[in-house]
């Protein structure tokens, strides 16, 4: 079982909803509270409701590092962080989790920028719906919470690429996270259109943000010295006046620190706070310590089991949902029995449905499909995801491509394929090709035949070695060691215009034997105002599900996970559209629960 992502360190568990927060245990450590030792002066100086007064409209220093402490303005500020991802949040919900931050207890804000959702074609940026940062961030002022802004433009957050956006893979001699022209002049660019979104919204200007990134976590890239020191300078030409922070976890911490930059840290346990803190005091002095990322949990990888720990160690403390945990209710206490003043009420948890069960009514398979697509690409030789000539010029950047030529001869076939490509002769599967299956035998065949490979790009990593991460079929394929060519290309992007080319008549009944892969249609029906709830595909094997046009996930039935979060602001009342695009073997059903199920793998190779 290959699994996908290569990140090294935790990061989310399932979850597309990230909170970092100090544990109790942390906390004590560095506010040296002990059992009983909360006194008036103690909760007078983490009153945060303090920053509400007057004197705040000055807001002529910001947030400094002075000595040991942080400062606002004349006075000592402690940060109780938790960060929330705006892009993996609906827009409705950004309230809902904000609020649940605040009556937590925490202060301020982090989020990143994702790079690539802003800018999904060179020169064509998208700072709407769910991606109006300046939005989110006011939303965050108005509820009262300080603002650290992460905007990369590497932000790892175990999104693909790291936030970086695919179409810099075109360029062969690319070097991502370096001063490589290429890379600077994109980002040069990006900058260019988001600072100007930001600068009003700092604190100097009257905004939440008190401080901002520099990059993320480069101690443990480290392939350019002049990279993080030009970055620095990118954010301060362009108007970044705010307290700038480095943040590196234990393998980087020594190679991360920039002059004029406070140097952060992200660790995942008590031990690791032990050690790195020390070391953070060799690297800059006597500064105020910050953790950046307290890890709430490790990745889950198909196929593998689900990982979750007990809430004393580490976890979230929100579900993707936006369900308090057990975590939740113990920092709330330990806020609250500090705080000086009470907490606010922790917001209601969202109300969740089980829908009745969808029975598809109609369906389409892809080879029907493909006459109602764009003409194919032909090329004498394949051509990787990134490089193909479509969206306008910037390649394909996520889902699957149809790879057709044509052969006379059985023998042995063996590509490159990243990541996973499903080996057709004319219509028939014949098996896969994925990183350890290189090779695959083709039968006997009479005469001239199709050979098809549908490719599936199942994520770029984002930490770690990230050049390389160009998608589809990766130079020759080759025949009995004889390379093959004149190919016909399909782009199967599946974004939303992907589907209108769909109309109902050109739909199918499901017929009692389907031709795979292949689309199912059919309609839930919403009779109230809709409600969040989670999407069981039992009895479907693999593929991809869309709710009104909109991509709600992967499923695989080798686990570990066996829901889809849908949430109700997906859906609208009266009937919706489900598709289901599924590689291999359909169910009779797709059915909805009120909670999320997680279980053991049921491992394939």
């Amino acid at each position: 079982m290959t699994t996908w992502n290569l990140r090294r360190r935790p990061g989310r568990a399932l979850g597309l909803v990230l909170l970092g927060f100090l544990t109790l245990l942390v906390l004590r450590r560095y506010l040296h509270l002990e059992p009983g030792s909360c006194d008036r002066e103690v909760a007078q100086r983490l009153d945060w409701s303090n920053l509400t007064r007057p004197w705040l409209r000055r807001r002529q220093l910001g947030l400094q590092a002075k000595d040991q402490n942080f400062m606002l303005e004349d006075s000592t500020f402690w940060i109780f962080g938790g960060s929330v991802h705006y892009f993996r949040v609906p827009k409705e919900y950004w309230r809902d989790r904000l609020l649940k931050m605040k009556a937590c207890g925490l202060n301020t804000l982090t989020t990143y920028v994702p790079w690539n959702l802003h800018e999904p074609e060179r020169g064509r940026f998208d700072f709407s719906g769910n991606l109006d940062l300046e939005a989110f961030v006011l939303t965050a002022a108005e509820i009262g919470l300080w603002v650290i802004l992460r905007p990369g433009p590497y932000i790892c957050s175990e999104i693909d690429l790291g936030g970086l956006p695919s179409w810099l893979l075109q360029d062969s001699g690319m070097r991502l996270r370096t001063t490589y022209k290429g890379f600077t002049n994109a980002v040069d660019l990006y900058f260019d259109h988001l600072m100007p979104r930001v600068v009003p919204l700092q604190y100097k200007h009257g905004g939440p943000i008190i401080a901002v990134q520099v990059e993320n976590e480069y101690g443990s890239y480290n392939k350019d010295p002049t990279y993080m020191p030009y970055i620095k300078k990118a954010l301060e030409d362009r108007g970044i006046e705010e307290l700038l922070l480095t943040s590196d976890n234990k393998d980087g911490l020594s190679n991360g620190a920039v002059d004029g930059v406070l140097a952060t840290i992200n660790l995942q346990s008590q031990h690791d706070l032990q050690l790195l803190s020390t070391f953070l005091f060799t690297v800059q002095g006597a500064r105020p310590k910050m953790v950046m990322e307290y890890w709430t949990g490790w990745f889950d990888s198909w196929g593998g089991t689900h990982n979750i720990l007990d809430s004393s160690d580490y976890d979230a403390v929100l579900t993707e949902a936006g369900d308090y945990t057990a975590k939740y209710l113990q920092l709330r206490d330990f806020f609250g029995s500090i705080s000086g003043t009470p907490l606010p009420p922790p917001p209601d948890p969202l109300p969740k449905t089980a829908y009745e069960s969808v029975t598809p009514a109609f369906y389409l398979s892809l080879w029907d499909a493909l006459k109602y697509m764009e003409a194919p690409i032909n090329s004498e030789q394949p051509v990787n995801m990134e490089n193909l000539p479509v969206n306008n010029g910037n390649g394909q950047s996520f889902g699957y491509t149809l790879y057709e030529t044509t052969i006379a001869s059985s023998g042995v076939l063996s590509a490159f394929v990243r990541d996973r490509g499903q080996v057709f002769v004319n219509t028939v599967s014949i098996g896969f090709l994925d990183y350890k299956r290189k090779e695959i035998n083709i039968p006997l065949i009479q005469g001239y035949t199709t050979l098809r490979i549908l490719v599936e790009n199942c994520g770029r990593v984002n930490y770690g070695e990230i050049d390389n991460q160009r998608k589809g079929l990766i130079g020759n394929i080759y025949l009995n060691d004889s390379p093959l060519s004149k190919f016909r290309i399909y782009s199967l992007d599946m974004k939303k215009t992907f589907f209108q080319r769909f109309s109902f008549d050109e739909w199918n009944k499901v017929p009692e034997a389907p031709t795979f892969p292949a689309f199912f249609l059919g309609a839930l029906s919403v009779a109230l105002s809709p409600s969040d709830t989670f999407m069981k595909l039992e009895g479907w094997e693999k593929g991809v599900v869309f709710i009104n046009g909109q991509n709600l996930g992967r499923y695989w039935n080798i686990g570990p996970q066996e829901t889809l979060y849908l949430p109700g602001t997906w859906l609208d009342q009266g009937i919706n559209q489900v598709i289901v695009f599924e590689e291999k073997m359909a169910g009779s059903v797709i059915q909805f629960t009120e909670t999320p199920h997680l279980g053991r793998s049921r491992y394939i190779n």
